[in-house]
């Protein structure tokens, strides 16, 4: 194979926004570039797609004009398959419009491969469907690999580059060196359902999706938690809904057949409910939340609870707030004073780690149990803290009560939380919160993935990182919180929710006895 330098022709199969996005960043990086679509036009509409946005590039000072013009000049629309003949790279990236079709893509690859003969770098960019499967249609399936990028391509900086089972070594060396030189970070990742990101992603969304069928929390409380709280760039509906409710439960049915059914990444009927009423997202103007035309959420506000005094002093039973700790400094510089008990161990067994409320309840942070589930130990009622990613910065706090908590119990809690400065949303006695329960999840697929052999840690949390634009790595943010109260969090939604999908990695077992017997050294 050919070294592909920048004098290589790279041939994109499919104008709509991905393929145009490729396209685009090819150009940019020397390439000349042809585009060809089966659809009569829309390959040139493709290309004057480009060129406007060049345009608009230019008149904001990010790109010179004579730039705009020498990428635009590399750009190309071709009618047929032959037009493709003597391009290095082919890159077949045909609008999946929610639904992958392993058979078409097939059918592009051969017809391509006929069209420009064996000694070309092949390339698909679907999102979800098996590089292996589309590759044993070709004639030399060791020259295909998947390039998966992420909408909108031009700015998103990582590409998963996915290994089929007949991929050669020197094809996937050729796809990374072709993405870095392009600009983007590679990732390498074994072709798996879902690959990395939509398979570490599935969480996110379902979880997300069972605290709203539960009607613990209403989506767009639920969504400002995961912004304010969990520290992501966006929550989880309205996502969906700006990439389409139909294609997110697309992408979960997939990861969920290709899987044989795994209980881990089942769609919800909420879901479908969503979609058999055409309440697709942004695109229809109505999904979780209704928008404008200019794309603004009508209905997204959170439910906050109301201002309630701070007791003047609380006491902490045991000093371990877990990974909520810096929370407590942010409660003392608001103005509550924390009186750290020095109990002895006969003591401690007899009292609840936490901070005593007025009313005589305590507040915890959550280990994955239900607020109810504390009834006998703590007669005057349990109040749960959410997990938040950075504590000492979180602009809204997560609590958790049971339906007949002691008001003044409930709200001591809110009281204390709000001296923090921050926002305090109660929630239904929901198993693992919001964040905890998202984060847990994340942590144990990673694990998974990575124990497979999928992909290597450092990929997996590059590319939820740069991918998904999550706050930290899933690996990294479970080394910070701990495999033990990651393990706890999950076996607690097993025993709420025993159908198999919260069970725990082996790998993420063998983390649990390590840390536990190095905490016994």
């Amino acid at each position: 194979m050919e070294q592909l330098t920048a004098d290589v022709d790279v041939a994109v199969v499919g104008a709509g926004p991905k393929g145009t996005g490729i396209a685009e960043v090819a150009a940019r990086a020397h390439h000349n570039v042809r585009i060809l679509d089966g659809r009569p036009g829309v390959a040139v509409r493709g290309v004057e797609r480009i060129r406007q946005q060049l345009a608009r590039d230019v008149s904001s000072d990010h790109l010179n004009a004579a730039e705009a013009r020498f990428v635009a000049g590399r750009l190309h629309p071709v009618t047929a398959v032959a037009d493709l003949t003597g391009c290095g790279v082919v890159i077949e990236a045909v609008d999946e419009g929610g639904e992958t079709d392993p058979d078409l893509l097939r059918a592009i690859e051969a017809a391509v491969e006929q069209g420009v003969g064996h000694e070309v770098l092949m390339a698909t960019s679907a999102s979800s469907a098996s590089v292996t499967r589309t590759a044993a249609g070709l004639g030399r399936p060791e020259l295909l690999v998947g390039l998966r990028f992420f909408d909108p391509v031009p700015q998103v900086a990582v590409v998963e580059v996915v290994r089929g089972e007949a991929t050669e070594p020197k094809v996937v060396d050729a796809a990374v060196d072709l993405v870095r030189s392009w600009g983007k970070t590679p990732v390498l990742c074994r072709s798996s359902p879902g690959f990395v990101v939509n398979r570490i992603s599935r969480p996110f969304f379902g979880e997300a999706l069972r605290v709203a069928e539960s009607r613990a929390a209403d989506p767009a409380t639920i969504d400002a938690v995961l912004r304010e709280t969990g520290g992501f760039r966006k929550g989880a509906f309205e996502l969906a809904d700006l990439l389409g409710q139909d294609v997110d439960l697309e992408v979960s049915r997939g990861v969920w057949e290709q899987t044989f059914h795994d209980p881990r990444y089942a769609p919800t009927v909420f879901q479908q409910r969503l979609v058999d009423t055409g309440r697709l997202g942004r695109r229809t103007s109505r999904g979780i939340f209704a928008y404008t035309p200019e794309g603004e959420a009508l209905d997204a506000d959170p439910l906050t609870a109301p201002r309630r005094p701070a007791p003047p002093v609380v006491q902490l039973v045991d000093d371990d707030f877990g990974p909520m700790a810096p929370f407590l400094d942010r409660i003392e510089a608001g103005g509550v004073g924390i009186e750290r008990l020095d109990l002895s161990e006969d003591q401690l067994g007899e009292e609840l780690p936490g901070l005593k409320l007025p009313g005589g309840g305590l507040l915890r942070v959550t280990d994955g149990s239900t607020a109810r589930s504390w009834t006998l130990e703590a007669p005057g009622g349990v109040v749960l803290l959410d997990w938040a990613h950075d504590p000492a910065g979180c602009r809204r706090v997560v609590l958790m009560a049971p339906r007949d908590v002691d008001p003044t119990v409930l709200d001591g809690a809110i009281g204390v939380c709000q001296a923090s400065g921050a926002a305090v949303s109660v929630i239904g006695d929901s198993a693992g919160g919001i964040v905890a329960r998202t984060v847990a999840m994340l942590v144990n697929e990673a694990v998974e993935l990575v124990a497979r052999g999928d992909a290597t840690a450092t990929d997996v949390d590059v590319a939820m990182l740069l991918g998904a634009s999550y706050p930290s790595g899933p690996l990294e943010w479970g080394d910070r919180v701990g495999a033990v109260r990651v393990a706890s969090v999950l076996g607690e939604l097993h025993d709420e929710t025993p159908t198999g999908r919260y069970r725990i990695s082996p790998r993420l077992d063998e983390a649990v006895m390590a840390e536990e017997n190095l905490r016994d050294l």
